[in-house]
Parts: C-alpha cells; structure tokens; sequence
C-alpha cells in the first residue's frame, strides 16, 4: 500500500481530531490589541483530514504534517464548536516559497452554494520550519461544521489547526420598539458625543479582529484605544492609521448589539467621510439574529450610508451616498440588492444627516432630508426580515471587496470618520 493510500486509510479511520485544552495563557502576537483569550479551544491535527485535493503525503521532515501541491488544493475537517463567538484562529504551516496563500472556508457544501471566508486571504512567508499564521475575529456559530483549508499558489505543509475562542457571542439585552404612526418624530434614544475619552460603554462595544469581515478588508479592527475610536469636541471620531500596531491598518468598528437593539423608528446620524482612495465608510444596521457568517443575509441589513473614498473628489469632497437592504431575497452577492445612489457635495468638510425611515410596511433613506430610497417588498419570510430588532454600526473600512477596488491612496497615512451624533426617533 503507498504512502498516500496509508494516509487515507488513516485519516477516515481517525476523523476530524477535536480537543478542548485549558489555555489559560495562550500565546498571541505581541501587537494584537486588547485581546483576552479564554479556555475554549478546538484543536485539529492536519493528519486527520477527511477529504483532500492536491495531497502529496507527509512532510519530509515531519511525519505528524502532510504536505500539499498544486496551484489549488484543500483538505476538509469536520468539528464541534462548542460556544459561539469569535476565535482567533491559527494555522501551523510551513512552505518553501513566499506568496503562497492560506484560508479557511467555513460551511462547506451550504445550500445557498456560497463560500464562507473565514479568515480572507494569509500570504506566507518561506520558511525550513513550521510558522503560526493567525486571524482574530472569525466568527463561528455553536454546532458541527465543516471547513476547509484551502491553498493556493503552490506547495506547503499544514501541521494543525486551532480555533481559540476570545470573545463569546453577546446577546442584546434591550430593544427600543418605536411607535410610527403618530405626527411628530421625537428622539427617544441618542448618543449626542457631548463627553471627552472612549465612545460611551453603555452604549456601545467593539467588533475586534482582522479575520477580513467577509469583503476582504484590511485593517484590524481595535477595542477601547483612543487612537482608533475615541470622542472629543463634541464628535466622535473613528480613525484608520497605516503601518500600525504591526497591521497595514488599524481602524475601530462600534456596535449597540449587546447593549440595545431597535424595531423600526427613524435611525439618524450627522456625519463627515473621508475622501482619499481605499477608505469605505459606513453607518449601518444588522439583524441581531446574526452569530455567524451563515446567518447573514437572513438577519437582514439595512444600509443607511454607504461611502467609498474612490467615488470622491479629493479637491471639492463630492461624493456618492449608498443606501441599501439585504435580505434572504435580494444581497449583493446575487447582484440584486435593492439600492439607492445620491450625489452629496463636499462629503468631507461638511455634516451630512443621514436617515432612515422603517416602518412594518417599509424603509426609505434620505440625506439631508431628500429620500432618495425605497424598500418595501414585505411578500415573505426572506425579502422582509426587518420586523425583527436590529442593532446599529459605525465603522470605517480600509481596502475591501468594494473600498480597495482602485487601490489605497498611500500618501494618506490616517484617514478620519467623524460623527456628531446617532439618533432614533419614534412619532407621537
């Protein structure tokens, strides 16, 4: 029987090696920020695989590693997560050549036949000895799944997988549900950004990590620093800085999910986006029926505004503002996301108030007081996920599926996303 054959044999004889260890002092990168991890982590020995493409055998140099080849190949595990959160994940791996590139693709087989990047694209470094390659952040949900570690570019040997969870999934406590059938919008919740230091931490937490968001992005997303996300004269300001923390970027990504959610009302915010190429800035809601990659679109979104420095004349600071919503029915990755494009004029030196007005029949958004969308397919189950709560995010993106499309202007060294205030509205 040759090696391969063995290996197989092997591998379907062992299945997916899972281990809960206690690691209270896991090792991390020195420049991650603020992350604490706990106890739970899964543990997969690359030998134990259940199905593979491109397998050449063991390492050469290490019998408990197998090696890969080709210019695509992947071998699949099956493993029980056993909390859902966001782990850091981290791949022992080990190639000869630089370049080669490393993912993990979470719910293999999924009946949407999506790909679910969990830790976007990992370029390595040639190197005679195993190197730990990590993404922090990705999120995965309770239960069994299936993944697959992908390779991409040529040879490498893969010695084991870990998943160590940092951040458990925080449930949301509290949902404003407002009235909209009276006369008159009044506030009934607000962050008005009239205090100095970090944003308010009854309001607010940190998405954290670099796991790519699921577009690619690349920045990491930092928790409590000042330099990143911090409020001061009366604005709160998220800043993205190049060549920081040993990160391309660091950026800040604010949620109420785990401290308030909303059903419907208007959502408000005033706001100045930056203008140089790379940057993609959002104020935005997400169901919070969502734990992990799968659950969206069906949580639902509802983009209030959208912005991408490309689309902006750096001189003047006119623009573009996106407004969408997606949902089981209509996402962009089927193209046919409901839309609405507006032309703003100096986006960057002048307070814009961006709006959205959702109601059980439907949603529209304006700016400055024009709509310029409309939603209201409330047919179904997958087109009007929005009579449940959704929570709101700020943040600011660098690079990205859609923010990177022309490249990063690398004369800006920090760019800035300044808000003045969020507010919900209901009528009376």
């Amino acid at each position: 029987m040759n090696l391969i054959s063995n290996l197989l044999l092997k591998s379907i004889s062992f299945g997916a090696c899972l281990a809960l260890a206690s690691c209270s002092e896991i090792k991390k990168e020195s420049e991650s920020p603020e992350i604490q991890a706990n106890e739970t982590r899964v543990l997969i020995h690359a030998k134990d695989f259940i199905n593979s493409e491109g397998l050449a055998g063991f390492d050469v140099d290490d019998s408990s590693s197998v090696r890969l080849e080709g210019e695509k190949s992947w071998l699949t595990f099956e493993i029980e997560v056993p909390e859902a959160g966001r782990y850091i994940t981290e791949i022992q791996a080990k190639t000869s050549t630089k370049g080669v590139k490393l993912w993990i693709e979470d719910y293999v087989g999924n009946k949407d036949d999506r790909t679910y990047n969990i830790t976007s694209g990992i370029e390595t470094v040639a190197s005679q000895g195993f190197t730990s390659y990590k993404r922090d952040g990705s999120p995965l949900n309770k239960g069994k799944h299936l993944i697959k570690l992908h390779v991409e570019g040529g040879e490498a040997s893969i010695k084991d997988i870990s998943f160590t969870l940092f951040k458990k999934h925080q449930l949301t406590p509290k949902t404003f549900t407002q009235k909209t059938d009276g006369q008159e919008w009044k506030v009934v919740w607000s962050d008005e950004f009239d205090y100095e230091g970090l944003p308010d931490s009854t309001k607010w937490i940190y998405d954290v990590g670099n796991w790519g968001w699921g577009n690619s992005e690349l920045q990491y997303y930092t928790e409590g620093r000042k330099e990143n996300a911090r409020v001061e004269n009366g604005n709160l300001i998220i800043e993205a800085r190049m060549n920081d923390l040993g990160y391309s970027w660091t950026s800040a990504r604010l949620t109420t999910r785990g401290k308030q959610s909303f059903l419907y009302g208007r959502i408000e915010f005033r706001a100045k986006v930056p203008a140089p190429d790379g940057n993609w800035a959002a104020g935005w809601m997400l169901g919070d029926d969502y734990v992990d990659e799968l659950s969206w679109p069906y949580c639902g979104e509802i983009d209030i505004l959208e912005s991408v420095g490309f689309e902006m004349d750096d001189a003047t600071g006119n623009g573009r503002a996106h407004a969408s919503a997606h949902c089981g029915a209509y996402y962009f990755k089927l193209g046919n996301q409901p839309t609405g494009i507006t032309e703003v004029e100096n986006m960057n030196n002048e307070f814009h108030t961006y709006a959205v007005d959702w109601t059980p029949e439907g949603m529209t958004a304006s700016v400055d007081g024009k709509t310029y969308f409309e939603y209201n397919d409330t047919s179904t189950e997958l087109s009007w996920p929005f009579n449940k709560p959704q929570n709101i995010i700020l943040n600011l993106t660098m690079g990205g599926g859609w923010g990177g499309q022309r490249g990063i202007d690398s004369s800006a060294t920090s760019q800035k996303y300044i808000v003045d205030y969020v507010r919900v509205y209901e009528k009376n």
